[in-house]
């Protein structure tokens, strides 16, 4: 069971996939009304996924708050601590991959309290699939303390939903595979 502000952007995402103009299960970055996130939107990030590694363009105010510094054009990846990135960019990859919302549920600071960040995939101007929208969900008030680390600590990542796209499988045509 997610915290509430969670599982409201998993609908809302859920809701735009399911439109007409979304393409293979992704609806475009266009589709998302920043309004209709109402009192989440500074706890709300936008990062490009040009490749593999995601940046942050866009960051709420309760978000770089949070990691003490400006975001934009900062590695998605680099708000992790080291051990936690492989788990992050595979979520990154599975939110994308799979056109469905990804949960991360983490840690922060040293009293370690539990912090849910939802990522999900939106297509860009180009048609493709290279926008991450993510949400910051604390589970409690976070105080850090100020030469406490701002890095957060990946713990799981769930899957929500079913997958809008099917696994890729091998096909042989004529004795010739084909992805």
């Amino acid at each position: 069971m997610f915290h509430p502000d969670t599982q409201f952007l998993i609908d809302h995402w859920t809701g735009l996939s399911r439109r007409a103009d979304a393409r293979a299960g992704i609806p475009a970055r266009a589709a998302v009304d920043p309004a209709a996130l109402g009192l989440r939107l500074p706890r709300v990030f936008m990062a490009d996924r040009p490749g593999e590694e995601a940046v942050v363009r866009l960051a709420g105010g309760w978000i770089e708050a949070f990691h003490g510094e400006h975001l934009k054009d900062q590695p998605l990846l680099s708000l992790w601590r080291p051990a936690s990135r492989p788990l992050l960019a595979a979520a990154q990859g599975q939110a994308v991959r799979e056109a469905r919302p990804v949960v991360v549920v983490g840690l922060a600071g040293l009293a370690a309290a539990q912090i849910e960040i939802t990522l999900v995939p939106l297509r860009g101007p180009s048609g493709e699939p290279d926008r991450i929208l993510g949400l910051y969900t604390p589970a409690a008030t976070l105080t850090l303390a100020k030469d406490e680390s701002r890095l957060l600590t990946a713990r799981v990542s769930v899957g929500v939903g079913e997958p809008a796209r099917p696994p890729l499988s091998l096909a042989a045509v004529h004795g010739r595979r084909l992805a």
